[in-house]
């Protein structure tokens, strides 16, 4: 029988944590896997998460592949956790993974997995075919952002098993948590799960014709993780800032938005991707002028944000 994958939230379950399957997974490469970066006290019901913004790489990785670190970066969210670092200041907690995307990718299911990467057999259990595995971005990444191959051989089911009970686990136990507190706190929750884009995307217009992704792309599941109200007001708030922005268009959400994303029951999840031009280069991986002006701009959004309450009409007022 699969194990559940994770125990929602909602309902106070007793079960918090995701289960795993119990083999013989391989020691931690993490002695903390994760930061919480509490408020002194929560003033705003908003919870900030930046699943891949980690940039230690552990060792059994760098052993395993072929790639240099810089091409290994590509599939992070570089500096996505200090554009949006202000959420504590503003009185909201921020969750960061310490662990590299393309070590264990937070924002997957936590078994979802090629078996051509592995030399035995998966257990039944495990996913193995969906359209993020066969782009080679499950759980564990067969290939970087470029398409790179990431590993020299094939690594064993008790490697990824490791790495999903030793990051995966803790980081989505530290977001429940921090998210329950929340809704304890104020009785509803506004999850905004932050990432980056690379700048080279192409969308596929009315037209037909393939154009240059927006600045800022909202995810909300096709409207099914967050209020539309809340949507269409950070929408807003972000034109007047002088951004480009789509919504769902190339990214609706991840695993994050998708399953926390629950507004019937309080918890309003909405992925944000920031165009990676617009603060950084690129190719070396550094912080650009635009950097201040980006990390100012979200602190504006999560501020905004943070005026949302689902039992009252939200006006015009910013």
């Amino acid at each position: 029988m699969p194990p559940e994958p994770f125990a929602w939230i909602a309902g106070r379950t007793s079960n918090r944590q995701p289960v795993a399957a119990r083999t013989d997974p391989q020691p931690p490469a993490f002695e903390s896997p994760v930061t919480v970066v509490r408020p002194p006290r929560q003033t705003l019901p908003v919870v900030v998460s930046s699943p891949h913004s980690g940039q230690r790489y552990p060792e059994d990785l760098l052993a395993r592949t072929g790639l240099d670190r810089l091409t290994l970066r590509s599939s992070e969210d570089t500096f996505v956790d200090e554009l949006f670092g202000a959420a504590p200041e503003l009185g909201a907690p921020l969750v960061k993974a310490e662990f590299p995307r393309v070590y264990v990718d937070a924002n997957r299911e936590p078994f979802e997995l090629d078996p051509a990467m592995f030399h035995d057999p998966l257990p039944d259990y495990v996913t193995t075919q969906n359209a993020r595995i066969a782009a080679g971005l499950g759980t564990i990444a067969r290939v970087v952002s470029n398409s790179a191959p990431v590993y020299r051989g094939k690594l064993s089911f008790a490697e990824a098993l490791g790495r999903i009970e030793t990051c995966w686990r803790p980081f989505h136990a530290a977001l429940a948590e921090t998210i329950e507190a929340t809704l304890d706190r104020f009785g509803y929750c506004v999850l905004l799960d932050a990432h980056s884009m690379p700048s080279n995307v192409l969308t596929l217009g009315a037209d037909g014709r393939a154009h240059p992704v927006a600045d800022m792309v909202l995810g909300d599941c096709h409207g099914g993780s967050c209020s539309t109200v809340l949507v269409q007001r950070c929408e807003r708030v972000m034109a007047r800032q002088g951004y480009r922005v789509h919504r769902n268009t190339p990214y609706a959400g991840g695993f994050v938005t998708r399953h926390y994303g629950r507004p019937e029951a309080g918890v309003h999840a909405l992925q944000i991707e920031v165009k990676r031009g617009l603060y950084m280069n690129e190719r070396r991986f550094q912080r650009t002028p635009g950097f201040a002006r980006v990390a100012a701009d979200m602190r504006r959004l999560i501020a905004v944000v943070g005026g949302f309450d689902p039992h009252r009409p939200w006006g015009d007022a910013d």
